[in-house]
């Protein structure tokens, strides 16, 4: 069996890289990386995935540094993928922990914004029993200025890489409705007079909604991220290489070049796309395809790897 296909080019010529992108929201983001990175002298193609944070930059002669310092101007964190089961472990233990923190600040949120909606709700039942506007502020505030925070750091990094992002708008939205029921609270105080409508619980509201939502991307990010780790696992990785004499010698699918030829044993994985040069076997393209039963392949039959 001859590769078809291999996934890695001339060393002499061109490399690729794998890098772990971090503060990713949409796919504006993954748009504003890829640009990002093909303005880098020497990058020829740049592919952003937002579901696992990575970037894959492919080019001839580029700074990795470069790509990296660029993507960081664009108001991303970036940093090279270290292939090792190490670096894997930490990676999903940092995400995980993530995930814990992420779940802590939904709660806090939602702990605080209850009584701002509870209020809310009492005034618009026509209640005379409503919070105290120091006491809609007391509540509103941690949620705004603390958990909020995130909103506020990743739009002022969008801003002053001359971009918008939808932290940004979070941030300006729900910045506008806090500071308005400042102002109504302070003219209140200082005319002795109450009963002006805050805005206190419109902002606590949207914040505690939207962190929960990123809270639910992430968690869903993250099954996606096991699920093609586990599939990924899976995947044989040596061949056994058939050399022109008729030898058989196990090397890393790395160095599986086009045009090499490589034994398949009954019932082992194909370990890279290619076409029968010789013998027939029937081959599991569920993966692919959806077949649930095996497929018959003979010689110039195609099969993944």
């Amino acid at each position: 069996m001859t590769p078809s296909s291999a996934a890695m080019t001339d060393a002499a010529d061109q490399h690729t890289v794998d890098l772990a992108v971090e503060g990713m929201t949409c796919a504006s983001c993954v748009a504003r990386v890829e640009r990002a990175a093909r303005k880098v002298a020497g990058v020829s193609g740049a592919a952003v995935n937002l579901a696992s944070e990575r970037a894959r930059i492919s080019g001839s002669g580029f700074d990795t540094a470069a790509v990296i310092a660029a993507i960081g101007k664009a108001g991303y964190a970036a940093h090279e993928v270290v292939d090792s089961e190490a670096a894997a472990d930490a990676e999903e233990a940092r995400r995980a922990a993530e995930g814990r923190r992420d779940l802590r600040h939904v709660i806090l949120a939602a702990l605080l914004t209850a009584p701002l909606i509870g209020n809310m709700a009492l005034q618009m039942a026509g209640a005379r029993l409503a919070l105290p506007g120091w006491a809609e502020l007391a509540l509103a505030t941690p949620v705004q200025l603390w958990l909020g925070a995130r909103f506020y750091r990743a739009g002022w990094a969008a801003l002053r890489a001359g971009a918008g992002n939808m932290d940004l708008l979070v941030a300006l939205g729900t910045t506008a409705a806090y500071g308005l029921s400042l102002v109504l609270l302070a003219q209140g105080w200082a005319g002795g007079q109450g009963g002006s409508p805050l805005y206190f619980d419109s902002a606590a509201t949207v914040i505690t909604l939207i962190l929960f939502g990123k809270w639910l991307e992430a968690r869903a990010r993250r099954q996606t991220g096991a699920a093609l780790a586990a599939l990924a696992a899976l995947r044989p990785t040596t061949a056994r290489l058939r050399d022109a004499d008729g030898s058989e010698r196990d090397v890393p699918i790395g160095q599986v070049r086009r045009g090499d030829l490589v034994a398949v044993r009954p019932g082992e994985r194909i370990p890279v796309d290619g076409v029968i040069e010789a013998g027939e076997s029937s081959v599991d393209l569920s993966m692919l395809t959806g077949e649930s039963l095996p497929v018959a392949r003979g010689p110039g039959g195609q099969v993944p790897g």
